[in-house]
């Protein structure tokens, strides 16, 4: 396989396999791309395909990688969209197969996890929402007894690492039904108590093993996964799916979120 390297203004034909361009390319792309978090992820994600647009742009030039980044990541995004399928679910496993204990992950401590008064919280519901009134915890509970569900599903994280959990709560696409969501909108989004937001598409809100999660392993969902409650999405990777979650939101404008916005993909299929 060739490829074009320039060197001091000089373009010549290099020849490489595959590895050889991805290790290279990972090199100089990590060097040059100074945020952390895109660097990290970009170092883990760089493909053949980006190579190849990178290919287009000076790597000496910051701005220059960072619009072959988008470009990448819109590219991503399109691409797992269209193989994105409501009838194709994610693994289950056995309760024997759990991973014990289940990891914290956050951008923060487990001691800097937020505290949610259960007497207090109450669930914002905004925009192409017919019923807005917001939604207190035992309103909540109650009405995902009436149709619980439960998954014992893999969570996968950008970072390299996955593990399996048990998750109790309601189908999310019953939830949406339950307050009027127009499901023709293209996203949900999520804001959170620790600050964290994110959005995900309508097609990934209404796939059946999306689930508005309240307990995890048949207890009350502790702090340190997400109390009181988090969208768990087996099909995505774990920062598409928020915790502490305060407030729902459905809209057709592009809504973003907080590891998107630095750069990570935004569908973020597993």
């Amino acid at each position: 396989m060739a490829f074009f390297k320039r060197n001091d203004d000089k373009t010549s034909l290099i020849v490489r396999d595959g590895d050889a361009i991805l290790k290279e390319a990972r090199t100089l792309v990590t060097r040059r791309v100074t945020e952390p978090s895109r660097r990290a992820f970009l170092s883990r994600t760089l493909s053949l395909g980006g190579v190849a647009l990178l290919s287009g742009c000076s790597l000496d030039d910051n701005a220059g990688v960072e619009s072959a980044l988008d470009k990448m990541s819109r590219w991503n995004d399109r691409v797992q969209a269209a193989l994105f399928r409501s009838d194709v679910l994610a693994p289950t496993f056995s309760a024997s197969q759990m991973t014990r204990p289940f990891p914290f992950n956050a951008f923060y401590s487990m001691d800097e996890a937020p505290v949610v008064d259960a007497a207090d919280y109450q669930l914002e519901l905004s925009g192409l929402i017919a019923d807005k009134a917001s939604w207190n915890l035992d309103t909540l509970r109650t009405f995902a007894q009436a149709r619980a569900a439960e998954q014992i599903t893999r969570h996968v994280c950008v970072e390299g690492w996955s593990a399996i959990g048990r998750w109790g709560g309601v189908t999310f696409s019953d939830f949406l039904k339950r307050i009027g969501a127009d499901t023709t909108a293209r996203y949900v989004g999520f804001k959170c108590a620790d600050d964290y937001y994110t959005s995900i598409d309508m097609p990934t809100a209404l796939h059946p093993q999306t689930l508005l999660a309240l307990t995890y392993d048949g207890q009350t969902l502790p702090r340190e996964y997400g109390f009181p409650m988090k969208l768990r999405i087996p099909t995505k990777l774990g920062y598409k799916n928020p915790k502490h979650i305060r407030a729902i939101f459905v809209t057709n404008t592009y809504p973003g979120g907080y590891w998107e916005d630095q750069g990570y993909n935004w569908f973020g299929g597993s």
